[in-house]
């Protein structure tokens, strides 16, 4: 979890690719209607959130009822969501921390995203820290992010051998 251009995606797909775990991108769960806000650098409401997180909580019930298991890249900004997508389900948070001007490079860096710089005052206006998540700083690598990850939550890539 994080805010806009924190490497959410990034360090995600690499954990899932060494866990071999599935990938969920919360950005696709977005109804259209989001999309073109944030396109648009109009902050979501938690009104526009509700659906969403609705959506995202389906899936991850769904996966948790066939003891399938998943990486989620998923904003998570406020403590109210991570609770309500937590309901039923052994979620555990990695929070990828950074400053402003952090997210700012990381956001030139990217291409192809709706999500842009125009609403991350805002989110960083709605970002409620975890108080009980893995906290990540987001001024190194993403591979290194994701090892750090795999560590600090006691996870044994099946690559990797067991010590």
């Amino acid at each position: 979890m994080g805010v806009t251009g924190a490497g959410k995606t990034t360090v995600g797909k690499i954990l899932a690719r060494q866990m071999r775990w599935t990938f969920l991108d919360a950005d696709s769960f977005h109804p259209p209607a989001n999309v073109e806000k944030m396109r648009h650098g109009i902050p979501l409401t938690d009104q526009d959130r509700d659906p969403w997180l609705a959506a995202i909580h389906a899936r991850l019930v769904n996966y948790a009822a066939n003891n399938q298991n998943a990486v989620l890249a998923c904003s998570a900004l406020k403590q109210s969501y991570r609770e309500r997508l937590a309901v039923g389900v052994d979620l555990r948070v990695c929070y990828l921390k950074g400053t402003h001007s952090e997210m700012r490079k990381h956001l030139a860096a990217r291409q192809g995203h709706f999500a842009g710089e125009a609403i991350l005052v805002a989110q960083f206006a709605d970002l409620e820290e975890p108080l009980d998540a893995v906290v990540l700083e987001v001024n190194r690598s993403p591979e290194a992010l994701a090892h750090e990850a795999l560590r600090k939550l006691n996870l044994v890539s099946p690559a990797q051998p067991t010590p």
